[in-house]
């Protein structure tokens, strides 16, 4: 049996889950972000103790279709933009998100805003964002790293892009260093 939920988005979210599963008697097949699959089916009762042990984590268990399928693709957004594999960040993010979810990406971007109330694109940018100020915050990277990192064309458009939607450029940010960073669950 395949579970969908929400806010998974680290490592942490996945050990937390498969925990939570298996102290209700379930045996994990697998887990990936965003989805578990179990042995066994589990009936409405079981559905019921698991997304109340779920939602004590802030953990959403998902049940509405389209839901399921917004959650992957904010999955593979997620995977997209902190994984460090060069050759996905490379990828154009519509092929990608094509390829994780075995939707037409045109279908997606029609759905997602009708559900998340914001375009794929932002949805992206959001999360680029949040990379972005982590990677300030840590203070390893040059702005000229990070830009190439997350696949911005130049130093120049990652700057525009964050001024405009934090308020302030990379540079004044990093200097007051107040990690004003979002949870990636609340991107």
């Amino acid at each position: 049996m395949k579970l969908y939920i929400k806010n998974m988005v680290c490592s942490r979210c996945k050990t937390v889950v498969r925990q939570e599963l298996e102290a209700l008697g379930h045996q994990v097949l697998t887990i990936e972000l965003g989805e578990v699959v179990l042995e066994k089916p589990a009936t409405e009762v079981q559905l019921n103790q698991i997304s109340e042990r779920l939602q004590a984590h802030d953990f959403e268990l998902l049940s509405d279709k389209k839901q399921q399928l917004i959650e992957r693709v904010k999955t593979a957004i997620v995977e997209l933009v902190h994984l460090q594999n060069d050759g996905l960040r490379r990828m154009k993010h519509s092929d990608y998100i094509t390829e994780k979810v075995s939707r037409d990406y045109r279908y997606l971007s029609t759905l997602f805003p009708e559900v998340e109330g914001i375009t794929i694109e932002q949805y992206l940018i959001n999360q680029k964002l949040e990379r972005v100020k982590e990677l300030l915050v840590y203070d390893e990277l040059t702005l000229s790293q990070i830009a190439d990192l997350l696949n911005y064309s130049s130093v120049a458009h990652l700057s525009t892009q964050f001024k405009s939607i934090t308020g302030m450029t990379p540079s004044q940010f990093r200097k007051i260093r107040d990690k004003k960073r979002k949870p990636l669950d609340e991107v």
